[in-house]
């Protein structure tokens, strides 16, 4: 599944067709996302104690994964999302312009990861590192 949450979307199926909007849940699982303000369902919500009241309640209900398109960032047009490998990072890709997707991969996290795997790996005792943390301090 290509969709993540808090990517906005553009619905390409169905009664919804031709909305946007950002997805608020995925179920990889279920391979459904749900979408702010799609497939509004209303529920009828009882009430528990005295002083509530019984109403009726909107709810965005789940939809099909393969019923979303991604919208690009940059180009701001609904694309399919490719998988490239940047660094050591797989990163989701726009099929149209090429602009990397995922917010993580152009920041802080993989310049660090980058510095990380830089470094020559060293085996430290756990009475060493304490020494050491004891006199950075």
């Amino acid at each position: 599944m290509n969709v993540k949450i808090n990517d906005n979307v553009l619905v390409i199926t169905g009664k919804y067709e031709g909305r946007t909007g950002k997805v608020k849940a995925t179920s990889p699982k279920n391979g459904t996302v749900i979408v702010e303000g799609v497939n509004i369902h209303r529920k009828a919500k009882k009430a528990r104690k005295a002083n509530e009241v019984s109403q009726f309640v909107e709810i965005e209900a789940p939809i099909d994964a393969s019923n979303v398109m991604v919208i690009c960032p940059s180009c701001g047009k609904a694309c399919r999302v490719k998988m490239d490998i940047t660094g050591e990072k797989k990163v989701r890709v726009c099929g149209k312009c090429g602009a990397v997707l995922d917010k993580a991969a152009g920041t802080k996290a993989a310049a660090k990861a980058a510095k990380k795997a830089a470094e020559p790996k060293r085996r430290v005792r756990k009475r060493d590192r304490k020494a050491a943390e004891d006199k950075a301090e």
